[in-house]
């Protein structure tokens, strides 16, 4: 493995564009039930290595397995956990023009992580094929709140919101631990709900819940900075927050000021990976609450939602305004989001996607001197 550790100047969130292969596999097994469990597992075993062996050839010194084992970027993961049930229904999450497929998770009885969640072997698969930093993410602790139904909360212990956010925290702290064990020292947790507070169409349904969303920013960030505070000190987390990416749409809109306090000076974590692609992420004013010192923001200036290659000149000049607002040496450059949260993926190709990584890349260098 590389002498290297993260933060790295260049760096992406994690999710990349299913092959052929694996998208055949997939359906077979849980369409067709022609292939079985044992057999998707090999299809998906054949094809990360390459996705690995992508990465590193654009030059990137961390690297995932672009999520291909996983239906969501985030219910996977919710539903392998202890408490956590998945369940379908008529309607999906709505995004801009499309609905999400109706697949919601639940929570039925006490919250817990289990020891031998699939997620720690897809993490030491990557460790086994890398000879970079291997990382995995996971949807933040934000998201067992944030995308559970009031109706769906079951358990009685569980109407006490507090009592429910101490066990989430407490779940995500045995997780770190569990990562750590199996190896893990770059994880990173998709938090994107801080974003979606920070909309006011989502404030508003969380009022009706009898939510007040800055109630919320706080505790979220809470939650946070009580699962990783007794990490490690070598195990590095980052987080990322964006507005949605489902089919290049997206679910909410708004810029940063009403969670950056939380997020860069409640949580203690060390990198964040902030949507930065359109005017729907607002400006880069909040920039200016970042501490000094070793935190690092990747501003997600490249697109993850449609081919169009930025420039490095036009990411030159967005970084020049980034330095009105912070030191220009706490930050490096992510593309906005994954190419794939879903395993739909995002209406790009493959050639798109790692043309964009490529970018990535050449820009820390061209900014930085280094990746």
């Amino acid at each position: 493995m590389a002498d290297r550790k993260p933060p790295f100047r260049a760096d992406h969130v994690g999710s990349l564009l299913r092959s052929t292969a694996v998208v055949n596999a997939r359906k077979a097994h849980f369409d067709d039930g022609s292939l079985s469990a044992e057999e998707l597992s090999d299809a998906e075993d054949q094809a990360i290595p390459e996705l690995i062996r992508r990465q590193q050839d654009v030059g990137l010194q961390a690297v995932t397995d672009g999520e291909a084992r996983r239906s969501f970027w985030h219910y996977d993961f919710l539903g392998m956990l202890d408490g956590f049930k998945l369940v379908e229904r008529d309607e999906g999450v709505q995004f801009a023009g499309v609905k999400l497929r109706p697949i919601l998770p639940t929570i039925t009885d006490k919250l817990g992580f289990p020891g031998d969640h699939p997620m720690l072997d897809h993490f030491r698969f990557v460790a086994e094929h890398t000879d970079v930093t291997p990382k995995i993410s996971i949807p933040g602790p934000s998201c067992c709140h944030f995308r559970t139904a009031p109706d769906d909360i079951t358990p009685p212990e569980y109407a006490d919101v507090e009592a429910l956010f101490a066990d989430i925290a407490t779940t995500y702290r045995d997780a770190i631990s569990a990562f750590y064990d199996a190896g893990c020292r770059y994880l990173q947790m998709d938090d994107i709900f801080f974003a979606y507070l920070c909309d006011p169409k989502h404030r508003a349904t969380k009022q009706e819940e009898g939510h007040d969303p800055d109630w919320l920013i706080d505790r979220y960030a809470w939650m946070m900075n009580e699962a990783i505070k007794d990490r490690p000190d070598d195990m590095v987390i980052g987080m990322h927050m964006c507005r949605g990416n489902f089919r290049s749409t997206h679910a909410a809109e708004g810029g940063y000021d009403p969670a950056a306090d939380a997020v860069f000076n409640k949580a203690d974590v060390d990198i964040y990976f902030m949507e930065y692609d359109t005017d729907r992420a607002g400006g880069l004013e909040p920039l200016r609450l970042l501490p000094s010192g070793s935190k690092r923001v990747l501003p997600g200036f490249i697109t993850t939602k449609s081919g169009d290659l930025e420039s490095i000149d036009d990411l030159r000049r967005k970084f020049d305004e980034v330095e009105k607002f912070a030191d220009l040496d706490q930050f490096g450059i992510a593309p906005q989001c994954g190419f794939a949260s879903t395993e739909e993926g995002n209406d790009i190709t493959p050639d798109d996607q790692w043309r964009k990584l490529e970018l990535v890349v050449k820009t820390a260098e061209a900014i930085w001197g280094e990746v």
